[in-house]
């Protein structure tokens, strides 16, 4: 099976050169790629299959440019080898000569690489090994990617330039790691149904087990866990045209993006999934109760988003020191209502959005005697999306709260209503 090598030919030759040699010493053809950007010392004696001129060139440059911009211009330096590395890898993989791939690196290394890795399907043996993944500096941009997609990654603890007895065990442990992967990779089992997309949280957590109880038997049902980055990859993955549906329990990250919550990492696009996809979307307000702000300590400390919000006013929801959710007021309540509309109002299927309403809570923590109850916010909410949502798409009220049983039967309901009017058009 082909593997390929990803790294610095001039700085980490010894590392990748032990690579190599054990990935080819279990049976399996290496192809190495080398990226360098002319920053290391090293003549390099190993040859490379694939020369950093060549990743230059699939990204419209050459090994000159690099010369003459480098010192000044780093920044664009990397995203042409990145954007020319994920051009390789991805052909490689689409023509079979990819089967897996690791890639060996310090921070720019680790960058360059990842781009290459997150273009690659979900499945695909990817391994990451990098001596700068567990820097807290760069930890948002690492979500990026380690959120989005399934990148195993080996934190080195030592850097991986020269050669030691560290680096020895990395790059052999590492060899034999995505050799594993490759090896022992089987085709993805046939699938029982449409696949489905679904989202849930903690305090939605029983609502979504309901719904894949009645659906998993006919369909196959991937869920998301709804913290911000998982919405991303479900977004993204959604955009893709991966499912026949999505289920969309808890798109509270929009809210949390709205107000500065800590699922605002979920972004401005959290609502657009399936925008353009002709697929049904069901959506319920899983989220909309609250305002994710932990940890506690934050209360005490002039933090902007307690300040600015008032939070510490508010009927919180303390679940340990790192979690803590803030009821959001009417006001707020009425903000995200009209915002969602907007988003929906955009949908070119609008006859396949459906919205389903849980009078009863939006999540475990605003039932009745709930710590988040306010059975007045969540009637803003209700009527500011009526007054404002397309009549094209429909809303459903059902005299429940979101993780009884008949909530989950009634969005079964509407997803097969939708299904069925798919099929019409």
């Amino acid at each position: 099976m082909s593997i390929v090598i990803v790294g610095m030919l001039d700085e980490r030759e010894d590392a990748l050169k032990i690579i190599k040699e054990k990935i080819e010493g279990r049976g399996h053809q290496a192809i190495l790629i080398d990226i360098s950007i002319g920053t290391g010392a090293i003549v390099p004696a190993l040859k490379a299959d694939v020369s950093s001129n060549e990743i230059v060139r699939l990204a419209g440059g050459t090994l000159e440019d690099i010369k003459r911009i480098l010192v000044r211009d780093r920044t664009t330096i990397m995203a042409m080898m990145a954007e020319g590395l994920s051009k390789k890898v991805v052909d490689l993989h689409q023509t079979g000569d990819l089967k897996g791939i690791i890639a060996i690196g310090g921070l720019t290394g680790t960058f360059l690489s990842l781009r290459a890795l997150k273009a690659l399907p979900f499945g695909v043996p990817k391994l990451l090994i990098s001596s700068a993944a567990a820097m807290p500096h760069h930890a948002s941009r690492f979500a990026e990617y380690f959120g989005m997609k399934d990148i195993t990654v080996m934190h080195t603890v030592v850097d991986t330039v020269g050669l030691n007895s560290f680096v020895r065990r990395l790059a052999i442990n590492g060899a034999n790691a995505i050799c594993g992967m490759v090896e022992a990779w089987d085709a993805p089992e046939e699938k029982k149904g449409p696949s489905i997309a679904i989202t849930e949280f903690g305090f939605v957590e029983k609502g979504a087990h309901y719904v894949r109880n009645l659906l998993e038997k006919d369909y196959d049902l991937v869920s998301f866990h709804a913290t911000g980055i998982g919405d991303r990859a479900a977004v993204d993955l959604v955009k893709q045209g991966t499912f026949e549906a999505f289920i969309d329990l808890v798109p509270g990250g929009f809210s949390d993006y709205l107000f500065g919550g800590n699922r605002a990492s979920a972004g401005p696009d959290r609502l657009d999934a399936a925008l353009n996809q002709p697929i049904p979307y069901i959506l319920a307000p899983g989220g909309f109760d609250m305002i994710s702000c932990g940890p506690i300590e934050r209360k005490d400390k002039d933090d902007p988003l307690w300040v600015n919000r008032k939070l510490a006013g508010r009927k919180l929801f303390v679940q340990d020191a790192w979690r803590v959710q803030a009821r959001t007021s009417s006001e707020e309540m009425k903000i995200i209502a009209t915002s969602v509309a907007e988003k929906l109002n955009q949908y070119k299927n609008k006859r396949l959005v459906k919205f389903l309403i849980p009078e009863k809570g939006f999540s475990s923590l605003s039932v009745e005697g709930g710590p988040l109850y306010d059975p007045a916010g969540d009637k803003t909410f209700v009527d500011a999306l009526k007054n404002n949502l397309d009549p094209e798409i429909k809303v459903r009220e059902v005299d429940a709260d979101i993780n009884a049983p008949e909530f989950a039967r009634a969005v079964v309901e509407v997803l097969q209503e939708s299904f069925r009017v798919l099929k019409g058009c």
